[in-house]
C-alpha cells in the first residue's frame, strides 16, 4: 500500500510557511486583574486605548461565580438576594386588612350578582 497522503495532513487551515506572522496586526492590550472573596484571581484583557470608565469594576468570577473586583484587599461580597415573594405577599404590603376585606366583599357581591344569587340590600 502506497503512502501518498495529503500534504496538509496535521497542519492547520490557513497556516503557511510564516505561521502566526501572517495573522495580521495585534492590537495593544492591557491586563486587568480581578479578585473574588475567596482570593481567586482572574485576568481579563482589554484594548489599550479603551477609556478607563468602560473597563468594568466588577465581573463574575468564572471559577466560583462570585463577584470579583479590581481591589485585591477589598473584594466585593456576594449580594444577599431577597427571598421569593408570592403575589399575596406583595398585596399584603400594599393593603391593610380592612381594605382587603372590603375588596373581597365587593368581589363576592359582583359574583353573586352575575350568578343571580345576590340578596337585595
Amino acid at each position: 500500500m502506497a503512502s501518498g497522503g495529503s500534504a496538509i495532513r496535521g497542519s492547520r487551515v490557513g497556516s503557511g510557511p510564516m505561521g502566526e506572522q501572517d495573522r495580521g496586526y495585534h492590537a495593544d492590550r492591557i491586563a486587568i486583574s480581578y479578585w473574588d472573596a475567596l482570593g481567586n484571581e482572574t485576568v481579563r484583557y482589554f484594548a489599550a486605548n479603551l477609556p478607563e470608565e468602560e473597563i468594568p469594576e466588577v465581573i463574575d468570577s468564572p471559577s466560583t461565580g462570585l463577584p470579583a473586583g479590581r481591589d485585591k484587599d477589598n473584594p466585593p461580597q456576594l449580594q444577599r438576594t431577597e427571598p421569593y415573594k408570592t403575589h399575596l405577599a406583595y398585596v399584603k404590603e400594599r393593603r391593610t386588612e380592612q381594605e382587603a376585606e372590603q375588596i373581597l366583599d365587593d368581589a363576592l357581591q359582583q359574583l353573586r350578582e352575575r350568578r343571580g344569587t345576590a340578596q337585595p340590600a
